[in-house]
């Protein structure tokens, strides 16, 4: 297969370096915006940016300039923007026949007096406005870049309506290393893929005040009820939740320590401001610009998401640390099953 990865962060390249190593031989060519930083790739053979220290394969190949020059002949093209920069790109590749995967996770940012309508949209529906002619989903689940450029086992969902897509992702990806499952549920991906790192920085809170491991398994249960009445409500499948994108994710970024978004919630627990925190990363934490917006979706829909609420507070500055977790404690009792 003929793959082309744009986007040269750290999951981007993980995954390009996991297709170039694939047994079935695949060219790969890994896409860099900055040109400086595609000379230091090739030069280096790392990424020393996002991953430094984990070599490149020898058959990698890294293009930066015009992308639209390597895209005659691709059998997949895969999108490793960050969820802000999704639109502007699938906008580009209108007109491209392969099949396009994006790897982003979370729900656009909305602009002031903007329209939750035509923003603030999971990926499948900015494809749907941007560049409705693609044939495209999403490549998800429980993943650490760090893990799958070193080989270790991963196991992660494609999911799209097209058999095209999820077809191909197979293909390129499974291996060894990496296994492949296929869903054709793209909105339960989607929003497990996005609540997830909102319920991730309410975990981080929890562990950064030391509330124990009893608090942090009941944020865990009661994020993944929160997260399936919002997806159930934008038409997902509730079993989708039980799955790799969203049990499986949810678990990894809410625990691993690799997760950027559980360590916003650390870091504010530690008490320096949300600035200083996400600074203080050096990648993005897609939780911190999609909890407003999942906040919005919920309101609109009536559905009831008081962690997510709650990490919002703590963001926009409107409660403490340890506020947003008396808010959530102080709760009058309810049925746990709806």
């Amino acid at each position: 297969m003929k793959i082309i990865v744009l986007g040269a962060g750290a999951w981007g390249s993980a995954l390009a370096m996991s297709a170039a190593q694939h047994p079935a031989g695949h060219a790969v060519t890994l896409w860099a915006r900055d040109a400086a930083q595609a000379q230091v790739m090739r030069s280096q053979a790392e990424n020393t940016r996002y991953l430094p220290g984990i070599a490149f394969p020898a058959s990698l190949a890294v293009a930066d300039g015009d992308f639209h020059a390597l895209l005659p002949g691709a059998d997949l093209v895969i999108v490793a923007t960050p969820m802000a920069a999704l639109r502007d790109m699938l906008r580009a590749l209108a007109g491209c026949t392969a099949p396009v995967a994006w790897l982003c996770k979370g729900f656009e940012a909305v602009p002031p007096d903007a329209d939750l309508g035509t923003f603030g949209l999971m990926a499948h529906e900015v494809q749907a406005l941007a560049a409705p002619d693609l044939i495209a989903g999403v490549f998800s689940g429980p993943s650490f870049a760090q893990e799958v450029a070193t080989g270790q086992p991963t196991a992660l969902v494609a999911a799209s309506p097209h058999a095209a897509v999820r077809d191909a992702l197979v293909r390129a990806f499974h291996s060894p290393s990496v296994r492949v499952y296929a869903n054709e549920d793209i909105v339960g991906v989607e929003v497990g893929g996005a609540v997830k790192n909102v319920l991730a920085i309410a975990t981080g809170l929890c562990d950064g005040l030391a509330l124990g491991l009893n608090a942090r398994a009941a944020l865990i249960t009661r994020g993944l009820a929160e997260m399936t009445r919002l997806g159930v409500a934008l038409g997902a499948r509730p079993d989708t939740f039980m799955g790799l994108s969203g049990l499986g994710d949810l678990v990894l970024t809410a625990t691993g320590d690799l997760s950027r978004n559980r360590r916003v919630g650390l870091l504010l627990a530690q008490g320096q401001t949300l600035q200083q925190a996400v600074q203080s990363l050096g990648h993005v934490a897609e939780g911190v610009y999609s909890a407003r917006t999942v906040a919005q979706r919920a309101s609109v829909l009536g559905v009831d998401m008081p962690i997510t609420r709650a990490v919002v507070a703590l963001l926009d500055g409107e409660l403490t640390p340890a506020a947003a977790v008396a808010q959530l404690m102080g709760r009058g009792p309810a049925s746990e099953l709806p």
